[in-house]
């Protein structure tokens, strides 16, 4: 009889005798918690709560005042928790029966559509705490992004998410108390997967209350913002570097500009020098020689650095005319004929003798410059060879040394600012002559690239569209 009035029951029923053994229970206790049978009969109830959850205080509740009820952590037999409302009436010995407890328990109602959504969000980890932080609920973006299947993690305190110095400092419990003080917390931080890793994480915990306004447990929501965060640092790791190199390109234009003001005036007396040098005894007359080339490579390097000054800002100007590259390569090599000299390198000029182009004269002989004076700085000497041809409407250039040739992940790399295919060390120079002459060739609609010659040293090759009509 008494089973019978048991089941008919929709709520869990369970009777606990004074010692708190379960003597009783009805099929709705059986289908909320997962036992079958005579499993329960004579366990404790606190088997059926969360383990810092005591039960005892219910029943000392219940004992002292006739009845208690309070939204409580109970535990089903594959080790879940789930919330529950609990009321518990005591009844005292009489007429011979013994004094026990019942107990009603009834699963806390939600949206079904809701708890689906919740259990398979999958870039969000939502998962419940206890009042204590212990894992109450665990969904599949929690295992996706922490690594813990619920089995693992269910009962366990959230601290196993934290870095071990945050855990002695107390920061979980500090969470907890803002959380529970303030409505919510939230921060972004390093956290912990199953397997070691960290991951940077978006976190935001609130407690829970129950209709009454009792405190029932805590909420969490943890985002994976790795990818993110990596990214941003990126894209911050960029704007830097952007910003560095306009500094450095404003620096530059500023300097090149201050340095030439009393460069042409270092010029003028050299050369006023220079002009006198008859009188003049024949070690003096060579150390102005010296300083008359020294001062002329200053002024070559700060017209590079203006040039990259130029670029940088969009303000390289080309003026172009009909030029015969075969008359600019000649002028060129006889300009550079002392350099040459003093490198030992003889200059071989073959292929097409005359050969029309449209092209800033100024700039392209500016190229040109740039690559002998490479070609004399790391082949010093051995034989440099210019060849021109034609292809169809294209006009190539091509500057070949004898050199130590160039490291094949280098080829492309030479022609960016203040890149260098060899250490300063043994080769001075601030690696922008090659900038400049790419930029140059770009601005005519050409081409320039290097390769490494099948017999050692290295090859520059320009293209230049021709001026039809004009060959």
């Amino acid at each position: 009889m008494l089973q019978a009035v048991l089941d008919a029951a929709r709520d869990a029923v369970i009777v606990v005798d004074a010692r708190g053994a379960i003597e009783a229970w009805n099929a709705s206790a059986e289908t909320l918690h997962g036992y079958a049978g005579d499993e329960l009969r004579g366990k404790p109830l606190q088997m059926l709560f969360a383990a810092d959850d005591p039960a005892e205080t219910l029943l000392a509740d219940a004992r002292a005042h006739g009845r208690s009820a309070a939204r409580r952590w109970q535990v089903r037999r594959d080790g879940t928790r789930f919330a529950t409302e609990v009321s518990i009436q005591f009844v005292p010995e009489q007429e011979g029966s013994p004094a026990h407890y019942v107990t009603v328990s009834r699963d806390q109602p939600d949206d079904p559509r809701f708890r689906l959504l919740v259990e398979n969000a999958r870039d969000y980890a939502i998962f419940m705490l206890d009042t204590t932080g212990h894992v109450a609920s665990w969904n599949a973006g929690a295992e996706r992004i922490k690594g813990y299947a619920a089995s693992d993690i269910l009962g366990q305190h959230f601290s196993k998410f934290y870095l071990d110095e945050e855990i002695r400092t107390g920061k979980c419990e500090r969470e907890l108390e803002i959380a529970l003080a303030e409505g919510k917390f939230e921060e972004e931080g390093w956290r912990l997967r199953k397997d070691g890793t960290r991951f940077w994480a978006n976190v935001v915990i609130a407690p829970l209350r129950d209709s009454r306004g009792t405190h029932i447990g805590f909420s969490k929501i943890t985002r994976d913002l790795t990818e993110r965060r990596a990214a941003e640092l990126d894209r911050l790791s960029l704007v830097r570097a952007q910003e560095a190199l306009r500094l450095r390109d404003e620096f530059l234009s500023v300097a090149s500009h201050e340095l030439r003001t009393p460069l042409v005036a270092l010029q003028l007396q050299l050369e006023s020098l220079d002009i006198q040098s008859g009188a003049f005894e024949p070690k003096l007359v060579a150390k102005i020689a010296r300083a008359r080339r020294n001062a002329t490579r200053l002024a070559d390097l700060i017209t590079t650095l203006l040039d990259v000054s130029r670029i940088a800002e969009g303000r390289l100007t080309l003026s172009v005319r009909r030029v015969d590259l075969g008359e600019l390569v000649r002028d060129v090599v006889d300009r550079l004929e002392e350099s040459a000299a003093v490198a030992k390198n003889v200059v071989v000029v073959s292929g097409e003798t005359r050969l029309f182009a449209i092209c800033d004269p100024l700039r392209m002989g500016q190229v040109l410059s740039n690559l002998l004076s490479n070609a004399f700085k790391y082949a010093a000497g051995t034989p440099v060879e210019i060849h021109l041809e034609r292809q169809g409407d294209i006009a190539v250039l091509l500057v070949e040394d004898r050199g130590p040739g160039i490291a094949e992940n280098q080829l492309e790399r030479i022609f960016d600012r203040f890149e260098r295919a060899a250490s300063m060390r043994n080769y001075p120079g601030m690696g922008l002559g090659l900038y400049v002459a790419r930029e140059i060739v770009n601005a005519h609609g050409g081409s320039i690239r290097a390769s490494n010659r099948g017999d050692g040293g290295t090859a520059i090759e320009i293209k230049l569209p021709i001026a039809k009509g004009l060959s």
